[in-house]
């Protein structure tokens, strides 16, 4: 199968057997297109250009990046369990009004997990991490800096038991940023792997949503910390993470000016609601692709000028990016990777928390539901209803298990507005990335 588009007068052919993507001109990408089935006119392009072009097929077919057969071997399953998402705190100081999370509580009581059950927690990952040498574990929320204590107590405790066993943690935390100070910038300077920060983008963007318990927008309460943590972090690993909805589908401003804020590492996800007027819809689609269009220049043009940044789903790796198969086995949620929420249970990811239907054991239990693990283990890019036409299905693996459950009932069911938008997005970040190439030859 290959996917042939043109991006702002540049012509390419992604060859989805083998990663490859090719520049090309415009007769041999309408030459293409037509030998894919689609009608366009050939008048124009003269006997000894279609010789060439055959030929040029030809040759790539023959080296394998053409035409190349897919991989069709259903990946591998591993029992081992690498990664814990710590619900460290079913609580929020922030309310912000797209939040799945029901502005932290998770549809349930507001608590903290207490150092008991984080302990628990990073018992039960150990022993239940077969041979793996490096574990993860994201502390999560609701707003985890609430609980403070309890994320040091944990990471004291994590390093301790992983020296035992010869494993070592890796740890991250997801912050809204207002209870940062100097000392937990320290502390997460020394102790986090990586560390994620909501900011929404501009102030009147950021604070029409993520608003105070008091009802006030919290732009100017966390904007300053956010400066302060981006400085003290050298070059440590982090992101600033926004949400952007139906009332701001030129996002691509709220990233500039994240960029131009001095925070060189973005990302902004589109968001997942039901509220009427914040959720994104069809008709949203073409508005949202040209805010896509937009940034992706913006992009090439910041590069250019040696005034880059990084974001994320602009970021994509033909050549040595993650292999084949684990693209195939997608995410690893409920069978490498699950939440732990405040009381102990055990559920397939934070998007599944609090959902009886998900709640597969306790880490007091010591067991998982072994057939609600299967249905997560046993899911993967083959599994997943329309994929097998689809250019991007390498690329993304099906998408979301939570975004495909609750928009459609069904793990295997892709949600089809995150697909058009995820193919726009591997778009530009396929001509991004041929232009970089051109630009260092």
């Amino acid at each position: 199968m290959i996917h042939i588009f043109s991006y702002r007068d540049n012509h390419y052919i992604y060859d989805t057997g083998s990663g490859a993507l090719h520049m090309t001109d415009r007769e041999t990408a309408d030459y293409l297109r037509s030998k894919e089935g689609e009608e366009v006119d050939l008048s124009a392009i003269s006997p000894e250009k279609i010789r060439e072009i055959e030929s040029d097929v030809e040759s790539l077919v023959r080296e394998g990046l053409l035409y190349r057969e897919e991989v069709t071997t259903y990946p591998p399953k591993s029992t081992e369990i690498k990664a814990l998402c710590l619900h460290i705190c079913h609580d929020c100081n922030l309310r912000c009004r797209y939040c799945f999370a029901d502005e932290g509580a998770y549809h349930s009581v507001r608590e903290k997990m207490s150092a008991e059950t984080a302990k628990a927690a990073i018992d039960f990952l150990i022993e239940n991490s077969g041979n793996r040498k490096v574990l993860e574990v994201d502390f999560f929320g609701g707003e985890p800096l609430m609980n403070l204590d309890v994320i040091k107590e944990t990471v004291r405790y994590a390093k301790a038991e992983a020296a035992k066993r010869g494993k070592r943690f890796l740890f991250t935390t997801t912050t809204n940023a207002l209870l940062l100070d100097e000392e937990t910038i320290r502390f997460f300077n020394e102790e986090m792997e990586n560390v994620v920060l909501s900011l929404d983008g501009r102030k009147e963007v950021h604070d029409a949503v993520r608003k105070t318990v008091n009802g006030k927008g919290s732009f100017d309460a966390v904007i300053g910390k956010v400066k302060q943590f981006v400085q003290l972090r050298g070059d440590k690993h982090f992101y600033v993470r926004g949400t952007f909805t139906a009332k701001n589908l030129d996002f691509d401003r709220d990233v500039l000016f994240l960029a131009d804020s001095g925070f060189d590492s973005i990302s902004m996800e589109p968001v997942v609601t039901d509220l009427s007027d914040l959720q994104i819809r069809e008709e949203h689609l073409p508005a949202i692709k040209e805010g896509y269009d937009r940034l992706c220049d913006a992009y090439l043009e910041r590069y250019a000028a040696g005034k880059g940044f990084n974001f994320f789903h602009f970021n994509i790796d033909l050549e040595g990016g993650p292999c084949l198969s684990k693209r195939v086995s997608a995410c690893g949620a409920g069978n490498e990777y699950f939440s732990v929420t405040p009381n102990g249970d055990i559920y397939p990811c934070h998007q599944f928390a609090g959902d009886p239907a998900f709640r597969m054991g306790s880490v007091f239990e010591k067991k998982i539901d072994g057939s609600l693990r299967a249905q997560f283990r046993d899911s993967c890019l083959f599994t997943r209803k329309g994929c097998e036409h689809c250019f991007a299905k390498f690329i993304c693996s099906g998408g979301c298990n939570a975004n495909n459950y609750h928009y459609n009932g069904d793990i295997n069911v892709p949600y089809a507005m995150t697909c058009e938008m995820m193919k726009k997005r591997i778009e530009c970040a396929m001509h991004i990335l041929a232009q970089k190439k051109l630009a260092k030859e």
